[in-house]
């Protein structure tokens, strides 16, 4: 009974909200919507796992800045998606939290507006240019 109600809790939280979102292929969860899509750019980081919330964080090369990653605008930050976010198909492949960093060129659409010497929460929609650290 218990595992039913999580699963259809899980599955229920990861469903988008609104009708005119759509996902990226291989996505369950919209990164880039028609709400935020003028606010997405390109940037050169460093992808890692870190301790806290969230677990996955982006470091801009170049800067102080630290990007908190999530699966996209429509989940509950303070849920579990702080632990595991949905991540392009390209970076899932390579890209293994425990082991690993990526470098890549990513397109990142904000969840919330930029604040001084604060994380900013953030959601993954492509990479290019993916090299693997250990």
């Amino acid at each position: 009974m218990r595992l039913t109600l999580t699963v259809s809790i899980l599955a229920l939280t990861t469903l988008p909200i609104a009708s005119n979102i759509t996902a990226a292929p291989g996505r369950h969860i919209p990164c880039k919507t028609s709400a935020n899509a003028a606010m997405c750019y390109w940037t050169h980081g460093r992808l890692g796992f870190y301790n806290g919330t969230p677990a996955l964080r982006l470091w801009k090369i170049g800067t102080h800045r630290l990007l908190g990653i999530y699966s996209g605008p429509s989940v509950d930050r303070y849920g579990l998606d702080n632990e595991n976010p949905e991540l392009p198909a390209k970076v899932e492949r390579v890209f293994n939290p425990l082991q690993n960093r990526i470098f890549a060129d990513f397109e990142v659409c904000p969840l919330e507006a930029q604040r001084p010497h604060a994380m900013q929460a953030a959601c993954i929609e492509s990479a290019k240019n993916i090299v693997v650290a250990k």
